[in-house]
């Protein structure tokens, strides 16, 4: 494995791991300002990175880093342009959610077409293993992305700089 290569696959890792904490900030009802840079950033980079791998031809995942690249855009905007304010929350929320789903996606291609175990189970990733994986994961991504909107809908916002969380007096 080259080192760009591991540096794809560590900026995945971490947007996935720090997504997870993104994740458990809104079913908590907590912004977690320093995760979801974090996740942002690394998500956006990897998905970057992903192009920078060299093809002949475009593939899936090329299809899938333009649309995540497309929801970052818009997560990143709601957050900081708009603040999360109004539907701006809501539309935040999903966004992040999808970034983390397609993300999550992509791990479990690669774990498909990486790991001998799975490999074996799904060779062609058109075996049950493979599509009932990927049913079972978009299942829990959309019932946590609906319980998600629902309860960071009603977090109070700070006030002041969206790195820096102030205290309303």
């Amino acid at each position: 494995m080259t080192t760009f290569t591991l540096v794809h696959v560590a900026l995945s890792l971490v947007g996935i791991g720090s997504g997870f904490a993104v994740m458990l900030g809104f079913l908590s009802k907590k912004r977690l300002d320093g995760w979801t840079a974090l996740f942002l950033a690394s998500t956006v980079a990897t998905s970057v990175t992903g192009f920078l791998f060299p093809f002949h031809r475009l593939m899936p995942s090329h299809i899938i880093g333009v649309i995540s690249l497309l929801v970052l855009g818009i997560a990143i905007f709601a957050r900081y342009a708009r603040r999360i304010a109004g539907p701006w929350r809501s539309i935040y929320v999903v966004c992040a959610m999808v970034a983390l789903y397609l993300n999550f996606f992509v791990g479990i291609v690669q774990a498909f077409m990486k790991v001998p175990g799975l490999k074996a189970m799904a060779p062609t990733q058109s075996e049950p293993p493979f599509a009932i994986t990927q049913a079972l994961v978009l299942l829990l991504f959309v019932v946590l992305s609906v319980i998600a909107r629902k309860r960071f809908r009603n977090e109070p916002l700070s006030v002041g700089h969206p790195f820096v969380k102030v205290q309303p007096r």
